[in-house]
């Protein structure tokens, strides 16, 4: 089966103990069967801390300690499972995030995630349109071919960001329900959240004035990061539609998560009069780990979409 992948997709590197939010804490870690046997065959110290830091109840994972931090993450944000067996030795998890993969009838569509501040580095940062790349990539499956005829649209450079929003919605016979920040903000608000952070961003929202012609002016140059969320969003999410209803949902999906990203950064420019990549980097990190990682959140807001459309 052929394999899919954006071309920045082998750059990607873990940046380790330089991460800012490490994946290693705030995360529920379990471990798949195959791992799970090898760890219970490891002996000495390590595997007594091993058969003391896992738990077997409902599917097995690793106890978090303190700060729900993983029991092997050591004092420097290195792991202690990497450097005393290897990476081969990691459960299949940890192996993979933040590295996702989209199993489709002809062939598997390969990326990186955005809640890691690395992947959101080499994917906001990227000044030229993203290709696709894999070997025979040709398919004649038409949800997939509408969704890279969306991606060409969001590549448009001679339109405006909103303007090709506009013909990807169009195109995909998907609406942006007419509601203003505030009722976003209550709707989000509404849904399971990990983060007081992110709680203070939707608040954020309520109350704060925008002054969109300075932010407008501010990401004059810096457009690219919003074509470049949007074809993420678009790529990672398009091509699971089962049917037209749901195609329509993950198109206004994408056009949302670019208007929560593109507003909350007005008013962090409005409030504070800077506004840097690093700063957009962790708006879309936030906004992907709230939502993007959390199967009730995804579910709850493609329904919402398709009922308010």
């Amino acid at each position: 089966m052929q394999e899919i992948f954006p071309d920045y997709y082998p750059d990607f590197s873990c940046s380790a103990e330089r991460c800012q939010h490490n994946c290693c804490i705030g995360w529920e870690i379990d471990i798949d069967e195959e791992t799970l046997l090898t760890y219970q065959n490891i002996g000495g110290c390590l595997g007594k801390r091993l058969q003391e830091n896992i738990s077997l109840d409902d599917t097995p994972h690793f106890n978090l300690l303190k700060n729900d931090r993983c029991p092997f993450l050591n004092e420097r944000n290195l792991c202690d499972l990497i450097l005393e067996l290897g990476e081969d030795h990691l459960c299949q998890i940890c192996t993979d995030h933040p590295r996702f993969r989209n199993f489709l009838p002809d062939r598997v569509e390969i990326g990186v995630g955005l809640c890691c501040e690395e992947a959101g580095r080499l994917i906001l940062g990227k000044k030229e349109p993203v290709r696709l790349l894999g070997s025979n990539s040709l398919t004649d499956d038409e949800i997939i071919l509408l969704r890279d005829q969306v991606i060409l649209i969001l590549q448009d450079r001679s339109l405006p960001i909103s303007a090709r929003i506009e013909e990807m919605l169009h195109l995909c016979g998907a609406e942006l329900p007419n509601k203003s920040l505030t009722e976003w903000s209550d709707f989000f608000i509404r849904l399971e959240r990990l983060n007081e952070d992110w709680t203070e961003l939707l608040q954020l929202m309520q109350s704060s004035e925008i002054d969109h012609e300075g932010f407008n002016a501010h990401m004059k140059d810096r457009q690219t990061e919003y074509e470049q969320l949007l074809v993420y969003l678009v790529y990672r999410h398009m091509a699971n539609a089962m049917d037209e209803i749901d195609l329509a949902s993950r198109a206004a999906f994408a056009a949302l998560g670019c208007l929560i990203v593109y507003s909350l950064g007005a008013i962090l420019w409005t409030k504070n009069r800077s506004f840097t990549f690093e700063d957009q980097v962790e708006l879309a990190r936030q906004f992907s780990a709230e939502i993007e990682y959390s199967e009730e959140n995804m579910d709850t807001l493609l329904d919402a979409l398709i009922i308010m459309k």
